[in-house]
């Protein structure tokens, strides 16, 4: 009894220090460099840095943003003359690529009819970057006109190999709960990403907007899932840097609804799974110290240990309950009652949600679950070979 009480202690720690636990020890650990090393200083730019830029879209069929997209592109503040567009739209077949190339003929174009997926598309697309820099982004996502500025800026730093910025998810009072949880979401990884690179290194890029030296990129393997987080995470390896800036963002109005966002966070889990085994050896904190640590707390855990607990901990917890009577005094019952609380307010908020009824205080366990339900999904589908590298779009809220 003594060693099945010890085991779910030690896995309601694994689910606590992986949603909450680091980001308090990263705040911590952020506390006591600043005590020895002072607050960081932003760098001293002084604007004669400012080399070549490929801002690189890859679209599949995405007619309707093309407009919108190359106007925002540029409205860059960044000289216009070292700022070079190009998209790469293997597949498409709604008519995107004659429409870049009859309305934007500014516009370098690549494009062929075979669709093999937006990795395929990158490494094509990769040899004909001829700039020190290239930013990737999606197409159906609009840049903070800083955006690029703000990114090279970084690069000025010569131990920087890669910066991510921010993904921003344009929120209303009319939202889903996958739109709330989605933002609210991505406000806490935003702080979660400061704070790594402040320590040493961002864990992964966004791939809604994310830069590399142009250089340091490597053609990834043609079945890559999450490709931001592999090509970002190779050049970490190298010895460099991920850096962060929150204020060079792309925004996207979040999924229409749970359904749709399910759909996305699935090909996410299993491309977790898929860059945890390819990336095995950043597990090893002997070589690759600090960002090992940063890599394993702050995603692996995420993607593996973490869903898995949850169940374990539910049913060890029950027989633990069981064998206290149910004896509402007594911690083990007073935990069981909180879990099936937490999981009716999120069977709760399904229901709601299915009936187009909105109460906020459900969004976020629901979208937990919602989350950890999708890495289970993600595993079988990834055990089974089933993910396609096409991505299966989600329907967005208007």
């Amino acid at each position: 009894m003594q060693a099945i009480k010890i085991t779910f202690w030690i896995l309601i720690f694994i689910v606590f220090y992986a949603y909450i636990g680091y980001g308090i020890l990263l705040y911590l650990l952020l506390k006591i460099k600043r005590t020895f090393k002072g607050k960081p200083q932003k760098p001293n730019i002084d604007g004669s840095y400012q080399p070549g830029v490929t801002l690189f879209v890859t679209a599949f069929n995405e007619k309707d943003y093309v407009d919108a997209k190359i106007k925002n592109s540029m409205s860059m503040e960044y000289p216009k003359e070292k700022l070079h567009l190009m998209w790469v739209t293997d597949g498409t077949d709604d008519g995107t690529d004659e429409y870049i190339k009859e309305k934007y003929p500014e516009v370098e174009l690549h494009h062929k009819p075979e669709r093999n997926g937006k990795i395929a598309a990158m490494n094509r697309g990769s040899h004909f970057v001829k700039t020190p820099i290239v930013i990737f982004s999606d197409a159906n996502t609009m840049l903070g006109i800083e955006s690029v500025r703000r990114i090279v800026d970084m690069f000025a730093d010569p131990k920087v190999g890669c910066v991510s910025g921010e993904k921003r998810i344009f929120s209303n009072a009319d939202d889903t709960a996958a739109g709330a949880g989605e933002g609210i979401y991505w406000k806490y990884e935003s702080t979660l990403k400061r704070w790594d690179a402040e320590l040493y290194s961002v864990v992964g890029a966004a791939g809604e907007l994310f830069a590399v030296r142009s250089e340091l990129f490597e053609e990834v393997e043609g079945d890559t899932l999450l490709d931001d987080f592999i090509v970002s995470l190779r050049i970490a390896m190298k010895g460099l840097k991920i850096q962060y800036d929150p204020e060079a963002y792309a925004i996207e109005d979040s999924s229409a609804n749970v359904k749709e966002e399910l759909k996305r966070k699935i090909r996410i889990a299993a491309g977790g799974i898929q860059s945890v085994i390819r990336l095995k050896a950043l597990l090893n904190p002997f070589k690759y110290g600090v960002l090992s640590f940063q890599y394993i707390s702050h995603r692996v855990l995420r993607w593996t240990l973490a869903p898995l607990s949850l169940l374990f901990i539910l049913f060890i917890n029950i027989y633990l309950a069981y064998n206290e009577g149910f004896n509402y005094s007594q911690i083990f019952t007073l935990i069981f009652i909180a879990q099936i609380l937490f999981y009716l307010m999120a069977l709760l908020g399904w229901f709601l949600e299915n009936r187009n009824i909105k109460v906020k205080i459900l969004y976020i366990p629901y979208y937990f679950f919602i989350m950890n339900y999708a890495v289970y999904r993600g595993f079988f589908r990834y055990m089974k070979g089933k993910q396609s590298v096409n991505w299966e779009r989600a329907k967005r809220a208007k």
